[in-house]
């Protein structure tokens, strides 16, 4: 008696850390069309471009969760070179990436500002391949940040939204702790606890784990 095969899943993903912050870009494909996207490329073009030739993926777009130079400073010099769209995020962080030029030297990195294809809102969709993604706008550590969540695989990108036992710093301008708590508990709890996330750094996590022991928004820590 022969295993039966487990069925292709109709999305991966893989991350690649990038910049000295150690950002975790996000490759995510459909693997139906071996069409992808990368999220959050803000440095090391030649390791992002290297990690989707190995995975065989096919760049279709951009996509971007906020507008910091760790998560998108180089993210117009990939679409200028590839000749793709960018997608992202909301267009309350519009003086973030007008700003990246500037933003660069100060941190040491090269960073371009850009005009996204299209900025995005809450209740939008974006499509990968045949994968379609819902765009949740969760402002607070920055007023323009945004989800991206794969409803079908439970899965979820999240930037500097919530971390594994932490939440993204609300002290840079514009950032506001208050929105922030709002947009886990009211726009990410609800989508499952069961939902596993990519962070814009550190490890993976669940929406359940992080409600049950996250420091700062778990439920016991709220109640």
């Amino acid at each position: 008696m022969t295993d039966t095969p487990k069925p292709t899943p109709p999305m991966k993903a893989a991350i690649i850390p990038v910049t000295p912050l150690q950002q975790n870009c996000s490759l995510i494909w459909c693997t139906k069309t071996m069409r992808g996207a990368l999220v959050d490329p803000g440095g090391d073009l030649d390791k992002l471009k290297e990690g989707v030739a190995k995975a065989g993926v096919t760049l279709e777009k951009i996509l971007v969760t906020h507008g910091h130079l760790d998560h998108c400073g180089q993210a117009g010099m990939l679409a200028d070179e590839l000749g793709l769209e960018i997608e992202g995020p909301h267009e309350d962080d519009r003086f973030w990436i007008e700003q990246l030029d500037d933003d660069g030297p100060r941190w040491g990195m090269v960073a371009k500002s850009f005009e996204p294809t299209r900025w995005l809102k809450q209740g939008d969709t974006v499509t990968v391949g045949e994968l379609t993604l819902d765009v949740i706008h969760c402002p607070g550590h920055t007023p323009g940040h945004v989800v991206f969540f794969h409803e079908p695989s439970r899965f979820a990108i999240v930037g500097d939204v919530l971390f594994q036992g932490s939440i993204g710093r609300t002290d840079f301008p514009r950032g506001n702790h208050q929105d922030l708590i709002t947009s886990i508990t009211q726009r990410l709890w609800p989508l499952g606890e069961d939902v596993m996330f990519i962070p814009g750094h550190g490890p993976t996590s669940t929406f359940g784990r992080e409600r049950k022991t996250n420091a700062f928004v778990s439920d016991y820590a709220l109640s």
